[in-house]
């Protein structure tokens, strides 16, 4: 039996990756295997595609250039890693997938919304999430979880991966807005989780919500 495909969104900073590990742990404790992933990356190749991605100037790739190399990244992820998971009963949980491509390259970014569609899920045959946890914070409460976490990276000596991070506060502002307008359209498929409650308020609604669904 093929199991869940569960996407996490949200802008900068909303605790996508805690929210992830509290959720996988909750799904173990249920008996369940979970693969936790992420985008761009999750397979060797889509790893490649991340670093340049996500490193070097604001400037670095326009909005198409941008969607294709996501595209490509998703592509391998999922033929490789996400596919065959859920297929073989994993419950795969993925730190962001095409909503990103949706609104980074297509509300925000200016490719059409119906162009980036087209491409993920007609051409490329890329399957949309059973679930979708939009985590939605306030710009300026992100901003300020981001810097503190650059702060534990630098004090490590790990690399940041900060090129959208430099876009400005305007780009971040249209960026939650454009997640909400999405959650709006498929209501189905995405829950809506206010992210500047406890970290332990925001899983238990998770897990209610993944538990409503799939009575674990």
């Amino acid at each position: 039996m093929k199991a869940p495909f569960i996407s996490f969104e949200g802008g900068e900073g909303g605790g996508k990756s805690t929210q992830i590990q509290l959720l996988a742990k909750y799904l173990r404790e249920k008996g369940q295997d979970v693969c936790i992933t992420r985008e761009p990356g999750g397979t060797p190749g889509a790893e490649e595609l991340r670093n340049l991605l996500l490193n070097g100037s604001p400037d670095r790739w326009d909005a198409w250039t941008e969607l294709m190399l996501n595209s490509a990244s998703r592509r391998d992820h999922m033929i490789r890693k996400v596919v065959p998971m859920c297929k073989k009963g994993t419950w795969v949980v993925s730190d962001r997938y095409v909503d990103s491509s949706r609104v980074y390259q297509g509300l925000v970014g200016g490719v059409p919304l119906v162009d980036v569609d087209h491409l993920q899920f007609s051409m490329l045959k890329l399957p949309k999430p059973d679930l979708t946890v939009l985590l939605d914070l306030s710009v300026e409460q992100g901003m300020e979880r981001v810097k503190k976490r650059h702060i534990q990276v630098e004090n490590v000596g790990q690399k940041k991966e900060d090129r959208y991070e430099k876009k400005g506060l305007y780009f971040h502002e249209r960026v939650r807005d454009a997640f909400l307008q999405l959650s709006a359209l498929e209501p189905e498929r995405f829950i809506v989780v206010r992210a500047d409650q406890s970290v332990e308020d925001v899983a238990v609604q998770i897990c209610a919500e993944v538990n409503r669904r799939w009575s674990l």
